[in-house]
């Protein structure tokens, strides 16, 4: 397996044009616990570095109304954030209370920037409108101790249902076999891409 690079990939995507209105959306995709959240995080910073420009990061997981909303959250990202931007105006969101089962909290503004990465299941979706796809994979048993880590150990049930839905969804969209990179999850320093087979 081969490395890419942050700066690399970043210089990739100010290449190629906006397809989200003035937007060059980029997609961070792949099933939970493969890391993605902190690849994309990573990638804002270097895109932000080599374009000049904050590059925010929005998380498909904001948007979902507990975990049975894993597919129908899309129409939400869509009309919040998704359609403001493809207008040329700024999107804005309140995230998922878990606890509380409710979006609640201050509005979190997305701007009209140069590039926005969209970070979470499903964030291919996007399909004509991405200008760049990641796709962000990593074993299963280390994917599902990172999430039972991070959600609790009380969410098994719910996350293994969750792993299910998405495998299903992932073989059938083929998102990996349409990512323009796909990149293991384990990694330190630059990703390294992961073998398409």
């Amino acid at each position: 397996m081969s490395a890419v690079t942050f700066s690399g990939l970043a210089r990739r995507i100010l290449r190629r044009r906006a397809r989200l209105g003035g937007t060059r959306l980029v997609a961070v995709d792949g099933p939970s616990g493969a890391g993605k959240t902190v690849f994309a995080d990573r990638l804002a910073a270097a895109v932000s570095s080599a374009g000049g420009v904050a590059v925010p990061v929005v998380h498909t997981d904001d948007f979902l109304d507990g975990w049975d909303d894993q597919f129908s959250y899309w129409e939400r990202l869509d009309a919040l954030v998704l359609g403001p931007l493809r207008a040329g105006r700024a999107g804005r969101h309140r995230h998922y209370d878990w606890a509380r089962g409710a979006f609640a909290g201050p509005w979190v503004v997305v701007p009209a920037a140069p590039v926005v990465v969209l970070e979470g299941f499903g964030a291919s979706r996007a399909g004509a409108e991405l200008t760049f796809a990641v796709f962000v994979d990593a074993p299963p048993r280390l994917r599902l101790s990172r999430s039972l880590r991070r959600d609790g150990a009380d969410t098994r049930a719910d996350l293994l249902r969750w792993r299910r839905r998405e495998n299903r969804h992932f073989a059938a969209d083929r998102t990996a076999e349409r990512a323009d990179v796909v990149v293991s999850g384990v990694w330190s320093g630059e990703p390294v891409i992961c073998p398409q087979g």
